[in-house]
């Protein structure tokens, strides 16, 4: 009885001491501004917190092509992430595909994927922009 009980105990601690797949949710903030004639490219800097308390300075850039045309400034802009472990598993390669059309102040919404990570992002903008385009969207530490 006496080893059961300390079996079980072992077993117990050793629960407790190795935790199950912690899931964290992150989200984004950021600026960008850019530029398309075809070619579709764009630049900013922003800021990754997570629930589980970690935080990371990054720059995002995205680059693209596709019947496009404009310039514009995305300000306040938010994303939100699927469930991830460790913020590490942010960082890289995104596709991405968007239409978009705006002349003055336009609000923006997008969705990206990478993998088993997703991201959506909403943004306040201000330009000029016409059109459909596809390519990557990069997020890199500072």
């Amino acid at each position: 009885m006496k080893r059961l009980f300390v079996f079980l105990l072992l077993v117990v601690a050793i629960a407790v001491a190795v935790p199950a797949g912690a899931d964290t949710v992150c989200r984004m903030n950021f600026t960008m501004t850019g530029w398309s004639f075809f070619y579709r490219t764009a630049s900013g800097d922003g800021t990754i917190s997570c629930e589980n308390g970690q935080t990371a300075n990054v720059h995002v850039w995205s680059k693209g092509g596709g019947v496009t045309f404009g310039r514009s400034k995305i300000k306040d802009a938010t994303g939100r992430f699927t469930e991830v472990d460790d913020i590490d598993e942010l960082f890289g390669t995104y596709v991405q595909s968007e239409a978009h059309a705006g002349a003055g102040n336009s609000t923006k919404a997008s969705a990206l994927t990478k993998g088993t990570v997703s991201l959506s992002i909403v943004g306040k903008g201000r330009g000029v922009d016409v059109g459909i385009s596809f390519g990557k969207f990069v997020i890199e530490k500072r």
